[in-house]
C-alpha cells in the first residue's frame, strides 16, 4: 500500500520538475542616451533649483492668479454694485420689493364708506 503511494507522489513531483524553468538571463540592458551629458547636467541643476514636487503639501500650494481683460477699478465698481444690490439667495429675493398700492378713490370717500360700514348705515 505504501509503494503505490510512493510512486504517486515520484510521477506527480517529477511532472512539476518537468514544466518548472527559471527564467533566463537577458544580460545588461544596453542603454542609448538621446541626450548629450551636457543637457543632462543642465537639467538636473535645474531640477535641483526647483521646488520639490513630492514634498508634503505640494498640491497645496496657492494657485497662482488667473489673467483678466477688466482693470481692477472695474471689478471693484461691480463688486461695490452687487453688494448694494442685497443678497440675491435670501428667501423671496426674487420676489422683489413689494409695490404701494394705488387707489383710484377720493381719500375723504373711502373714510366715509368705512365710517357707514363701522356704524351699519351702509
Amino acid at each position: 500500500m505504501k509503494v503505490p503511494a510512493l510512486l504517486a507522489a515520484a510521477a506527480l513531483s517529477s511532472l512539476f520538475a518537468l514544466h518548472a524553468s527559471a527564467e533566463q538571463y537577458q544580460g545588461v540592458l544596453q542603454f542609448h542616451p538621446s541626450a548629450s551629458r551636457a543637457d543632462v547636467r543642465a537639467q538636473a541643476v535645474a531640477a535641483a533649483h526647483s521646488a520639490d514636487p513630492y514634498r508634503e503639501g505640494a498640491s497645496a500650494d496657492v494657485a497662482p492668479a488667473l489673467p483678466t481683460a477688466l482693470a481692477r477699478k472695474d471689478v471693484r465698481a461691480e463688486a461695490v454694485a452687487a453688494a448694494r444690490e442685497g443678497n440675491p439667495y435670501a428667501d423671496g429675493a426674487e420676489a422683489g420689493l413689494p409695490q404701494a398700492f394705488v387707489s383710484t378713490l377720493d381719500r375723504a370717500a373711502v373714510q366715509a364708506q368705512a365710517r357707514g360700514a363701522a356704524h351699519g348705515t351702509l
